[in-house]
C-alpha cells in the first residue's frame, strides 16, 4: 500500500497515520521527522539541509526527495509506506511521481482528512501534547483527566506556541493557497479519497480503512521501463585517397558496414493480471510493426549509400589510373618523385582526417534524427491512448447516467404506488374509525359520569391523607434540618478551609507561570536586544573596516598617482638636460669646425 495523507493543520492526519502504519505494518514517513533524524545523524542531505535552515532559507525540494528516496530504499517500506505532510504542492508532487517511477513504484491513492474550518480551530487551538510520550490531548473534545498532566505516562501536557487563533488563521491561509491545489492534481489521476473526518477516532479511522480496503492489492502490475533495441545499419565507404593501397589489397575497396544499436525506453503500462493476455498480443502486434518499421528505414538509409559508394568506386579507379600514368611519367626524375610523395601523404593525411570528421558528423545526425523519431511516435502513441481513454470514460460516464436515471425513474414509480396505497388504507381505515366512534359515544357517555363520581371520592380521601402526611413530613423535616445544621457546621468549616487553601495554591500556581512567562519574555527580548546590538555593532565594525580600507585605497592611489607625476616630472626635466646638453655639445662641435676650417683657409 502506497499512500499519501493530504489535509489541513489539525485534520488529524498524524493520528491516523500512526494507526494506519501499526495496522498495516508500513512505515509512516513525516518529512519534519526525516529532516530531524538526518540533521542529528548528519548525514550528507542532513549537512545541506542544516546549513539551508541555519542561513535561514527553505530546504530544497531536492534535498526533500532525496531524504524519501532513501527511507523508501529501507527493508520496512518494499511493502509499502504512508507520506504525511509532503507533497505540499504540485511542483513536489510531479517530483515525487517522477521519482517513484525512477523507482519502479507509483502511488495507489490520496486520502484527504477534510473537515471543517471552524472544528479546525477549535482542534488547533485547545490542543496539548505530551511532553514525554506524545500523547495528544483535547481541552475541548478529549480532555486529560487531571488538568496538565498526561493520563498515559503523568508527563507535563505542553501548549505550542504557535497554536493561537492569529498563526492557525495563517497556517491555514497558506495550506488554501498552496497545497488544497493537490485535491484537483490527484482527482484528476483518480486517486483522490475523501475522508469526513468529524467524530469519533476510531469511527473515522474505520472509514479510512474501509476506503484502502477497496483499493486494488499487488495484483496491479507496476509501470516498469522496458529498453528495446532498435539497430540502425550505417554503411561507411572507403577513403578514395587510398585507392592506390587498395589496388594491392583489394578487400580493403569494400564499403565497411556499420551496425549501431539505439536503446529505446519502451512505453509505460499499467494494467491488472487479467489484462496480461490481451496486452501480450497487442506487444506482439506493436514489436511486428515496429521491425517492419525498422526494416523499411535500413533499406531506405542503405539505398543512397550503396549508390555513394559505387560513385566512389568508380572516382577511385579512374584516380588510380591517373596516379599510374603519372608514376610512370615520374620516373625519369626520382628527385620530383620524391616530393610528390611527400606531398601526396600530406594530402591523404588532411583529406583523411576531414573525412573521418564529416562520418562522425553523418553518424551523430541520423542518430539525433532516429532519437527525435521514436520520440514522435511514443508522444503520438501516448497521446492516442489518452484520447481513447477519455472516450471510453465519456462513453462509460453517458452509459452510468442512462442507467442511474432509470433507476430512478423505476425507484419513483414505485414510490408513487406506494404512497398511493398507504393513502389508501389510510382513508379505509380513518372511516372505520368515525363509525366506531358515533357507535360507541353514548355507552361512553355513561361510563364517564360513573367514573368522574368515583374518581371524586377517590380525590377526596387522597387530599385528607395527604394533607396529613404533609403535615408530618414538615415536622419530621424541621426535626431533620435542625439536627442537620449542627453535624454540617463543623463540616462545612473543613470544606471551607479545603477549598480555600486549594485555591490559593491554585492562585499561587497561576502567580509563578505568570512570573515565568514574564521572566522568560523579558530574558527573551534582552537576549534579543543584545542580539541585535551585536549585530548592530559589527555592522558598524563591518561598515568602519570598509571605510577605512576605501580611505587607505584612495590614499595610496592619491600617493601612486603622485609619485608618478614627480618621477614623469623628473624624466621630463633629466631629458630636457640631456637635450640641452647634447644641443650645446652639438653648437660647441660646430662652432669649433668651423673655427678649424676658418684657421686652415
Amino acid at each position: 500500500m502506497k499512500i499519501v495523507l493530504l489535509g489541513a493543520p489539525g485534520s488529524g492526519k498524524g493520528t491516523q497515520g500512526k494507526q494506519l502504519s501499526e495496522k498495516y505494518n508500513i512505515p509512516q514517513i513525516s518529512t519534519g521527522d526525516l529532516l530531524r533524524a538526518a540533521v542529528a545523524a548528519q548525514t550528507e542531505l542532513g549537512v545541506k539541509a542544516k546549513t539551508a535552515m541555519d542561513s535561514g532559507q527553505l530546504v530544497s525540494d531536492d534535498i526533500v526527495l532525496g531524504m524519501i528516496e532513501e527511507r523508501l530504499a529501507e527493508v520496512d517500506a518494499q511493502e509499502g509506506f504512508i507520506l504525511d505532510g509532503f507533497p505540499r504542492n504540485i511542483p513536489q508532487a510531479e517530483a515525487l511521481d517522477e521519482m517513484l517511477s525512477g523507482l519502479g513504484k507509483s502511488l495507489q491513492a490520496a486520502v484527504l482528512m477534510d473537515v471543517d474550518f471552524d472544528i479546525l480551530m477549535q482542534r488547533l487551538t485547545g490542543r496539548r501534547t505530551c511532553a514525554d510520550c506524545g500523547q495528544m490531548f483535547n481541552v475541548f473534545t478529549s480532555a486529560p483527566k487531571l488538568d496538565g498532566q498526561c493520563d498515559k505516562c503523568g508527563g507535563d501536557l505542553q501548549h505550542r506556541a504557535d497554536d493561537n487563533e492569529a498563526t492557525i488563521g495563517n497556517r491555514l491561509g497558506v495550506y488554501q493557497a498552496q497545497t488544497a491545489p493537490l485535491v484537483n492534481y490527484y482527482e484528476g489521476q483518480e486517486k483522490l479519497k475523501t475522508i469526513q473526518a468529524v467524530g469519533d477516532i476510531t469511527e473515522i479511522f474505520n472509514n479510512v480503512c474501509d476506503v484502502l480496503g477497496a483499493l486494488p492489492t499487488d495484483d496491479v502490475v507496476e509501470s516498469d521501463v522496458v529498453e528495446q533495441n532498435e539497430t540502425v545499419v550505417e554503411v561507411v565507404e572507403p577513403d578514395p585517397v587510398t585507392a592506390t593501397q587498395n589496388d594491392m589489397f583489394p578487400e580493403a575497396a569494400k564499403p565497411e558496414v556499420v551496425v549501431v544499436e539505439i536503446k529505446k525506453p519502451a512505453k509505460k503500462k499499467k494494467a491488472a493480471k487479467k489484462k496480461l493476455a490481451h496486452k501480450k498480443a497487442s506487444k506482439k502486434e506493436n514489436i511486428g510493426a515496429d521491425d517492419s518499421k525498422k526494416k523499411a528505414a535500413a533499406k531506405k538509409k542503405a539505398g543512397p549509400k550503396k549508390k555513394a559508394a559505387l560513385k566512389k568506386k568508380a572516382s577511385a579507379k579512374k584516380k588510380v589510373t591517373a596516379k599510374k600514368k603519372a608514376a610512370a611519367k615520374k620516373k625519369v626524375a626520382p628527385k620530383k618523385k620524391v616530393v610528390a610523395k611527400k606531398k601526396a601523404a600530406a594530402k591523404k593525411k588532411v583529406v583523411a582526417k576531414k573525412k573521418a570528421s564529416a562520418k562522425k558528423k553523418v553518424v551523430a545526425n541520423k542518430k539525433a534524427s532516429a532519437k527525435k523519431k521514436v520520440v514522435a511516435n511514443k508522444k503520438a502513441s501516448a497521446k492516442k491512448k489518452v484520447a481513447a481513454k477519455k472516450k471510453a470514460s465519456a462513453k462509460k460516464k453517458v452509459v452510468a447516467k442512462k442507467k442511474a436515471s432509470a433507476k430512478k425513474k423505476v425507484v419513483a414509480k414505485k414510490k408513487a404506488s406506494a404512497k398511493k396505497k398507504v393513502v389508501a388504507k389510510k382513508k379505509a381505515s380513518a372511516k372505520k374509525k368515525v363509525v366506531a366512534k358515533k357507535k360507541a359515544a353514548p355507552k361512553k357517555k355513561v361510563a364517564a359520569k360513573k367514573k368522574a363520581a368515583a374518581k371524586k371520592k377517590v380525590v377526596a380521601k387522597k387530599k385528607a391523607s395527604a394533607k396529613k402526611k404533609v403535615v408530618a413530613k414538615k415536622k419530621a423535616s424541621a426535626k431533620k434540618k435542625v439536627v442537620a445544621k449542627k453535624k454540617a457546621a463543623p463540616k462545612k468549616k473543613v470544606v471551607a478551609k479545603k477549598k480555600a487553601s486549594a485555591k490559593k495554591k491554585i492562585v499561587t500556581k497561576k502567580k509563578a507561570s505568570a512570573k515565568k512567562k514574564v521572566v522568560a519574555k523579558k530574558k527573551a527580548s534582552a537576549k534579543k536586544k543584545i542580539v541585535t546590538k551585536k549585530k548592530a555593532s559589527a555592522k558598524k565594525k563591518v561598515v568602519a573596516k570598509k571605510k577605512a580600507s576605501a580611505k587607505k585605497k584612495v590614499v595610496a592611489k592619491k600617493k601612486a598617482s603622485a609619485k608618478k607625476k614627480v618621477v614623469a616630472k623628473k624624466k621630463a626635466s633629466a631629458k630636457k638636460k640631456v637635450v640641452a646638453k647634447k644641443k650645446a655639445s652639438a653648437k660647441k662641435k660646430v662652432t669649433a669646425k668651423k673655427k678649424a676650417g676658418r684657421k686652415k683657409k
